[in-house]
Parts: structure tokens; C-alpha cells; sequence
């Protein structure tokens, strides 16, 4: 209501004022054929008339208004408050430069009137565009610092590690800090903790548990001791996918991308963004079994052909027993005859002792 009024009201005035100044001349250029005669308070009675003109087309118009008004009212208020100042910012530095322009053009004839119009807008423009969505950017830059300091400032930004949604509901990466191997400042953000939330709310049970596990170990990190833990709340509006996000948040913070998804770690790759991935630390930390070795193993189940058995050990390595089918659900002495590594982790061969003895 406020704004329906101040809009009309504003209107009114500047109906009145065009009125006072415009209508009179054209009293006069219409006199011959209204025969006016000498009409007395032409100027006020110009004004009345403009202000009558616009306060009917703005009653007209006034929703329309008041529409457009709210629809930039949202967006505004949407805008996070950093990417409003720094769109600000640069809006002014783009009306400044527009500002330095207007004094060659206008020497400049026939364009010296609407071209400094066009190039403020034009300028003005690209500067909040380029303030708007250069703000993580100009703020490492700002806060990297001077001199001799500037490779500790590298170092220090590379040390910041940011977690994705699969490495949290994996779990692991709570072990690993409460080790202390892991060091630098973890960041977990915004986005990737929405989508954690929309995981622990869906109406499938098995990714709400692993939603709700997921909020669980980022209580677990956050409680640590050995690691410092921030929520990153910067979003990427333009972007919708979360890995895409979290690839332009690690390209922003020159920061590490801390995961077990496959296809995000090659995405990582071709983009040259550091990657650690929790599956090749854990593949690394297996340890090493060569042929001759002799092993106390679980037999548990068939194996793909005929008279194998398969057990694990306590890592999840995979052994096949060679003729182990015979042993299923007792602890048997083996002996590694072969290990194979494929992508998807070690794998060890094995023949019983009972029949390489018999053998």
C-alpha cells in the first residue's frame, strides 16, 4: 500500500511539473483554432492538467507497478549481502570509469548526446557483473599475503581440504582425523551440507540412514581435536549440480577436493584441482602380501569356479582359495601363490597348506 501511494504521489508531481512548463506552449500554438483567448494562470492550470494525465495513467498502471517493484524487491533481498556490497562496488567503479570517458566524448559531435548514456550503463553494468561474481575470487587475492609472504600464503590456501557429500556418509574420514594424519583446516560447504539434510529427510529408508550417518560423522569431525573444521556458505546460484559447485569453490579457495567418488576425482583431474581420494589411501595402507606367504584365513563362501572358496581379510582384501569350497566356515592355514591388483583393489590367490602338503 506505502509503495502504491508513494508511486502515485511521485507521478502526480512530475505530471504537474511537465504540465507547468509544457502546456502552456502548446495553450499558445492551439489558440488560433480554440480561440482561447488570453487565458489567465496558464502555467498552473498546465499543471493541474499534467498532473491529472499522470495520476489517471499511473492508477492505471500502479499494479503493474507495484509488481515490478516487488520482483526487484525479492531479488535483492535474495542476493547474499557480500555479493550485493561487491556488486555495489563495482557498479561504482564502472560508473567512474564511464565518468573519465565523458570528457573526450564530448568533443565528439552528433554523439556527444546519447553515447556517455550508453556507455554508463553499459559500464555500470559489467562493473556489478564483474563485482557480483568475482567476489571469492577478489577476496584470495586480498587476503594472500605481500612480499616474501606471498608462497606461505599459497601454501597455507592449498592446506584448505573440502569435503563432498560421499566422503562424509562414507564415514571414514572421521578415523582419519582421529589419527592425526590429516592436516590443514577441512571446509564443508554450504551446499554440499543441504544436500546431506535433503538425503537424511527422503522417504527412501536406506538414504535417509545414510543421510542421517553422514550429519552424524560431521558431528564426530567437528569435535576433533587434530583438525579445524568451517562451514563455507558461499553458493554458486547459476550452478545446479553440487559436484560442479564444489569444483568452482576448490578452483576459488585454491583448495583440495576430499572424496571417494570416482567420476568426480577424474572431473578433479582434467581440471588440474588436487584430489585426495579416500579409496587409493586406503588401497596404499593394505598391507603387502607376496606369493609364499603363509596365511590363517576364513573360508565363507563359493567362489566363482569350480572348488574355490573365498575369504577376506580383515582390511577387505579378497582372497580366492584354490579348492577351499571344502572349507567353507572353517579357519584354514593357506599359502599365497599369486596377487592381483585391478581397480578395484587387491586381489590374493591362495592354495590350503593341507593340500599343497599333500601335494
Amino acid at each position: 500500500m506505502i509503495v502504491r501511494r508513494t508511486v502515485q504521489l511521485f507521478f502526480l508531481i512530475l505530471g504537474g511539473v511537465l504540465g507547468y512548463h509544457l502546456i502552456p506552449p502548446l495553450f499558445k500554438i492551439l489558440n488560433p483554432w480554440l480561440n482561447l483567448g488570453d487565458l489567465m494562470y496558464q502555467e498552473y492550470i498546465g499543471a493541474a492538467i499534467g498532473a491529472l494525465i499522470f495520476l489517471a495513467a499511473v492508477v492505471w498502471l500502479s499494479d503493474s507497478f507495484v509488481q515490478a517493484f516487488k520482483w526487484v524487491e525479492d531479488r535483492i533481498i535474495r542476493i547474499h549481502v557480500s555479493d550485493l556490497l561487491f556488486g555495489t562496488l563495482g557498479l561504482i567503479l564502472g560508473l567512474i570509469i564511464a565518468f573519465l570517458l565523458f570528457l573526450p566524448l564530448q568533443q565528439i559531435p552528433y554523439v556527444n548526446t546519447f553515447l556517455p548514456v550508453f556507455i554508463s550503463v553499459l559500464l555500470g553494468y559489467l562493473g556489478f557483473q564483474v563485482g557480483y561474481k568475482k567476489k571469492d575470487e577478489i577476496l584470495t587475492f586480498l587476503s594472500m599475503p605481500k612480499g616474501k609472504d606471498k608462497g606461505e600464503g599459497k601454501e597455507r590456501q592449498t592446506e584448505l581440504k573440502l569435503l563432498d557429500t560421499s566422503v562424509i556418509i562414507d564415514g571414514r574420514i572421521a578415523d582419519i582425523c582421529h589419527t592425526g594424519f590429516l592436516e590443514g583446516t577441512l571446509v564443508i560447504p554450504q551446499f554440499v551440507l543441504e544436500e546431506l539434510q535433503h538425503i537424511a529427510d527422503s522417504s527412501d529408508v536406506l538414504k535417509r540412514n545414510r543421510g542421517r550417518r553422514g550429519l552424524d560423522i560431521l558431528n564426530r569431525i567437528q569435535k576433533e581435536k587434530n583438525v579445524k573444521v568451517i562451514i563455507y556458505e558461499q553458493d554458486f546460484e547459476e550452478i545446479q549440480e553440487v559436484d560442479s559447485k564444489l569444483v568452482k569453490l576448490a578452483k576459488v579457495l585454491s583448495g583440495k577436493v576430499l572424496t571417494n567418488d570416482f567420476n568426480l576425482n577424474k572431473v578433479c583431474e582434467l581440471q588440474g584441482i588436487p584430489v585426495l581420494n579416500i579409496n587409493d589411501l586406503a588401497n596404499a595402507v593394505k598391507p603387502i602380501v607376496l606369493p609364499g606367504e603363509e596365511l590363517t584365513v576364513q573360508v565363507i563362501k563359493d567362489g566363482k569356479e569350480h572348488g574355490q572358496g573365498v575369504a577376506y581379510l580383515d582390511d577387505g582384501t579378497m582372497i580366492v582359495v584354490e579348492g577351499g569350497k571344502d572349507f567353507i566356515g572353517e579357519h584354514v592355514d593357506v599359502m599365497v601363490t599369486s596377487v592381483l591388483q585391478t581397480s578395484a583393489g587387491r586381489m590374493v590367490f591362495a592354495k590350503p597348506k593341507l593340500l599343497e602338503k599333500a601335494l
